[in-house]
């Protein structure tokens, strides 16, 4: 009997729901899942949409993490338009340890690694699908990451392969879906959220992202992209609401000059709702 390709990916790669959960993961044609070497607890960052702030949210997450006192890191897993080397103003080709393992590279005390210090700064990756897995196994098994209490994964957009590759290969403690209350970008954020239910990683809950805009000169609170969408999903589905972070110019200020709000302005209120993410984050996964 002829299979369809595209059940047949879903069989190999998603299993229906009701598959038996006895089944070995081998056997129903999943690779192992390993643990990342010397990391204690692994976050991913999603939103499954594209522009909704997800890199920024990621590198000032693990920022926070580091100022409270955490060994953090962060892995940029965007193959195509790794935005980490820009967000941490950092550059330049990684080293290899006496194992043979990528060294990451660090800035405000995190350490960090992505196939943009890897490919010059304006160098497309027009790579196919295989090439494209043999870059991400490799900097999710071949970073030398020397002891991290946590490390975050900022995700590319979608639901597709790479997301896949990652929640197939590694140990997840947890996910968050990054959203603007808009409905159009939530639409895109509850497939993410799926994602993870049917292959079986915990989301920890929602952020909702650029949820008011506050003049700076007036002083009064516009909801540009809707103010409760986020929030009303999250009591829809049980999910909890893990931050509210502000629509600011200063955070995109920021993060294109490489230093992002929780380092260059750590008393502000942006700053103060990158930190409560993280406190809400360690509740979570007990780090």
């Amino acid at each position: 009997m002829r299979i369809h390709l595209y059940e047949y990916s879903i069989q190999k790669g998603l299993p229906r729901s009701g598959a038996p959960p006895q089944i070995p993961r081998m056997q129903r044609g999943l690779p192992q899942q390993r643990q990342i070497q010397d990391v204690k607890k692994v976050i991913a960052v999603s939103s499954a949409k594209g522009g909704v702030g997800k890199s920024t949210i990621a590198a000032n997450l693990a920022i926070a993490f580091a100022l409270q006192g955490l060994r953090s890191g962060i892995l940029d897993t965007d193959i195509f338009g790794p935005s980490i080397p820009i967000l941490f103003n950092l550059n330049g080709e990684p080293r290899l340890s006496t194992r043979n393992q990528l060294l990451p590279l660090s800035n405000y005390g995190v350490k960090t690694m992505s196939m943009g210090y890897l490919v010059g700064e304006d160098a497309p990756v027009v790579w196919r699908g295989l090439m494209v897995m043999k870059a991400l196994q490799q900097l999710l098994h071949e970073v030398e990451w020397g002891g991290l209490d946590a490390l975050v994964l900022d995700l590319p957009p979608g639901t597709g392969d790479t997301q896949l590759t990652i929640t197939q290969q590694i140990k997840l403690d947890g996910a968050i879906v990054v959203s603007t209350p808009q409905d159009i970008a939530l639409r895109d954020a509850m497939k993410g959220i799926n994602m993870f239910q049917k292959v079986s990683v915990p989301v920890l809950g929602m952020v909702q992202n650029m949820s008011v805009f506050v003049c700076p000169h007036c002083h009064q609170s516009t909801h540009i992209f809707g103010s409760e969408g986020v929030a009303k999903k999250c009591r829809e589905h049980g999910i909890r609401l893990l931050g509210d972070i502000p629509l600011d110019a200063r955070i995109c200020d920021d993060a294109d000059r490489g230093k992002p709000t929780v380092i260059s302005e750590p008393k502000s209120e942006q700053a103060k709702a990158f930190t409560l993410l993280a406190d809400s984050i360690r509740q979570e996964i007990s780090v």
